[in-house]
């Protein structure tokens, strides 16, 4: 990595953790806010949750295009400086046509900045670096929506609007923050932009022609589905329901999830980037079904409420053991099969598969949580092993490089400094 190169990342980084913070601050309190602070009602609130997500859906077919035409920078102040809006449109809507445009201003602004980021990202490192440089940008995301959301549930007051008005304005500071970064970084290099052809329709049909990428995002609607899908959703209407807990017990339950990324998150790295990916990604599948498994029992009702609660807590874990070792994993893996000028096009398609599931998860999972126990459990300790299944099956499609990086940067390390070899100048 280059000195301009390390430059750029630690502004990008950053940012991306000053934006965590400020979505830490509102993400968890939205529903409060709206059906309760605003007394607008249960049903608006669901209906600007739905719109959140759904903005997500209806902007990112666009963003991959407008990354690789534009490059990652302009859009990436735009989507900051659309989330900036929303977020402060929010704290001062006190209608529903108001509140429902908000939603769909920071849903829309904040999914734009996934995919803009992860091409900064990959721009700014090398095949060697890459894998670290997407865990410290997992470990960052979730120590700032922890820190973020511990502060923030601190300063709520259900009984006074003007503490949830302070909370998006923060918000949006950060937003503003993000974009100002942003528009400071010197990108080393612009591939992109100087061959904008593949951007437009010939672009997306060669993605969809790339078996490998097409296998990568069927895998990856399967682990967002099986997982981030179900923590708010089937996962606690199982957990309360099925296993007899309290709902604040939920909250400790997420926050040793959040608590073991962070822990974890270097711990594993190492062991990650030696192995092949596909296989780590295997072996991830058969974690979560054993976190499937320890929630299952949790749900048997043989063990005191305490027993339940401690075994929620070791699935939440289990997950989040799981989440450090995808986060080095996956979006490598996405950025290593993109052409140079494609980046931005497979990163937006990857974040499109993620939206889906967590759109479709939600509306699966919470039903079968709350009334169909044993199905639910035995349907994702299945999705689990699924992951594991199609992780191999990638493993096929993929070449050494992209599969398996660290052994391929090392064989070369080896053969360049054998006796009698010259190594390239």
């Amino acid at each position: 990595m280059t000195k301009a190169m390390g430059a750029a990342m630690r502004r990008i980084q950053a940012g991306n953790v000053l934006s965590a913070f400020g979505l830490g601050f509102t993400v968890p309190y939205l529903y409060v806010y709206v059906a309760q602070v605003r007394d607008l009602g249960a049903g608006t609130a669901g209906a600007v949750l739905a719109v959140f997500a759904m903005a997500a859906l209806v902007v990112l077919p666009f963003t991959g295009r407008a990354i690789d035409r534009r490059g990652p920078l302009p859009v990436l102040v735009g989507a900051a400086l659309l989330a900036a809006v929303g977020a402060l449109g929010m704290g001062l809507a006190e209608n529903v046509p108001a509140v429902v445009l908000a939603a769909a201003l920071l849903g829309a602004g904040t999914a734009v900045m996934q995919p803009a980021l992860a091409t900064m990202i990959v721009w700014c490192s090398s095949t060697s670096t890459r894998t670290r440089a997407f865990a410290l940008q997992f470990f960052l995301q979730n120590l700032g929506l922890g820190v973020g959301g511990l502060i923030g549930g601190q300063l709520v007051d259900e009984s006074r609007p003007d503490s949830f008005l302070l909370l998006f304005s923060i918000e949006a500071a950060m937003f503003l923050v993000l974009a100002g970064i942003a528009a400071s970084v010197r990108m080393p290099r612009t591939p992109s932009i100087a061959d904008p052809r593949p951007a437009g329709r010939g672009g997306v049909r060669a993605l969809l022609g790339h078996r490998a990428m097409v296998q990568l995002c069927v895998l990856g609607f399967v682990l967002f589905f099986a997982c981030y899908g179900q923590f708010e959703s089937g996962l606690a209407a199982y957990g309360t329901e099925a296993a007899g807990i309290e709902p604040s017990a939920l909250g400790m339950a997420l926050a040793a999830n959040t608590a073991v990324i962070v822990a974890a998150q270097f711990l594993v790295l190492r062991f990650v980037e030696r192995r092949r990916r596909t296989r780590v990604v295997a072996a991830v599948g058969l974690i979560w079904a054993v976190a499937w498994l320890v929630a299952g029992y949790a749900g048997l009702g043989h063990g005191s409420q305490a027993m339940a609660t401690a075994a929620f807590i070791v699935t939440y874990g289990l997950f989040g053991l799981g989440e450090a070792m995808l986060s080095p994993t996956v979006a490598p893996l996405v950025a290593d099969l993109a052409p140079e000028s494609m980046v931005g096009q497979y990163n937006s398609a990857f974040a499109l598969v993620k939206q889906l599931a967590l759109a479709v998860g939600p509306a699966v999972g919470g039903p079968m949580g709350a009334a169909l126990h044993g199905p639910y459990i035995v349907t994702f300790v299945l999705f689990s092993l699924g992951i594991t299944l199609l992780a191999l099956r990638l493993g096929g499609k993929l070449t050494p490089a992209q599969d398996h990086p660290y052994l391929v940067a090392k064989t070369r390390v080896v053969a360049q400094h054998r006796p009698g070899r010259r190594v390239a100048a």
